[in-house]
């Protein structure tokens, strides 16, 4: 019997190459790699609507595409691109009003006094806490205001940074809006090559999933950070549109808009303006939580998947991974839950069949 001899050297060296061939990509790519992630989570999540958008403009694919480049510029870059230009402006304008707030007094917020309701419960509460040693602690919480606001005014650089990053992003957009077919049906063939069936059902759940994610969170964070913005606008609001993209990204993290809506409900109030705050207060318990029914329609809209797992997904992949763990964390969970479940399942199906039916009587 002839044994075929295994040259054990040149499987070494093959592996050893491709291993640095590999590695080298990574690296080559790596810079490019947060705007790649972020231009296909983007990509998947709006793919219908370019769809709907070529159909409307004559079936023109790259009409469509810039069609949809220039409304992610609106959205994304250039309201970034106004708030790095106000954070540049009123730099120093925040260091001096730090420097001032460190060397004064605590403040004694006479106007919580004209919130309606519970106004003066949350005045007599400051007053207790500046009875009970609170002036002390501001006198030594006092110094690192000025600090803080220094530290606020030197993040333009990073905000510059994070435009650029923007900008990268919403030009690989571009190009998967008007390619998206080739490199989805690459992914396929790739996942099918390495699982088979399996792993090509396992890249269609993977889009299902971020697509729901992107109805079940960041649709939810426009609607929500548009109806709150309107109500600033009313309310007379100065720099709405900023306050608007704060609010969009502390609901994408999962906190909410209310830090914003309540510090502005205060800000009117302190300035004597109490109608415009009491109609402000009661805007923002309505836009603070349409969250709660919005959020669950959309997502399973998006996909056929428990809702809790989608949840567990966004929190934990936020707190893990950062601002990106918003869409992978659900797609890890989505494709894992998805082929725990056909495993189980496929266990199943033998033993089912090998239930064997008593004969009927005659």
């Amino acid at each position: 019997m002839n044994m075929k001899k295994v040259d054990l050297a040149k499987i070494t060296l093959g592996v050893l190459f491709l291993s640095i061939l590999i590695i080298s990509c990574f690296l080559v790519l790596r810079p490019f790699l947060p705007a790649l992630v972020w231009a296909t989570m983007i990509t998947i999540a709006t793919w219908p609507l370019m769809l709907m958008m070529q159909r409307l403009l004559w079936g023109k694919r790259t009409l469509a595409a810039m069609f949809m480049t220039l409304v992610l510029l609106l959205m994304f870059v250039i309201p970034l691109f106004m708030t790095l230009a106000n954070v540049t402006e009123k730099a120093p304008m925040l260091i001096e009003l730090g420097t001032s707030i460190s060397h004064s007094p605590p403040p004694e917020l006479l106007w919580l006094q004209q919130i309606p309701l519970v106004g003066d419960k949350l005045y007599e509460f400051w007053q207790q806490i500046l009875a009970s040693g609170g002036q002390v602690l501001f006198a030594k919480l006092a110094p690192y205001f000025g600090q803080t606001a220094r530290w606020f005014a030197s993040q333009a650089g990073n905000l510059g940074l994070l435009f650029v990053h923007f900008l990268l992003t919403v030009g690989i957009c571009g190009v998967l809006y008007h390619s998206g077919e080739k490199a989805a049906d690459g992914i396929r063939r790739f996942a099918h090559r390495l699982a088979g069936e399996r792993g090509d059902n396992a890249t269609v759940l993977a889009s299902q999933a971020i697509r729901a994610v992107a109805m079940g969170v960041v649709v939810t964070a426009l609607v929500q950070s548009s109806v709150a913005g309107i109500g600033l606008l009313i309310a007379g609001i100065p720099y709405a549109m900023v306050l608007v993209v704060v609010m969009f990204l502390l609901i994408v993290a999962q906190i909410g808009p209310f830090p914003v809506l309540i510090s502005c409900v205060g800000y009117l109030y302190w300035s004597g303006d109490t109608t415009w705050g009491t109609f402000l207060l009661v805007w923002s318990l309505i836009a603070g939580t349409m969250d709660n029914f919005l959020r669950p329609f959309l997502i399973k809209r998006g996909a056929n998947l428990p809702l809790i797992l989608i949840l567990v997904g966004v929190i934990g992949g936020l707190l893990a991974m950062g601002i990106i763990g918003l869409f992978i964390g659900p797609v890890v969970l989505a494709v894992g839950y998805t082929l725990l479940d056909a495993w189980i399942k496929e266990n199943d199906q033998p033993a089912a069949a090998a239930v064997v039916e008593p004969p009927k009587a005659e």
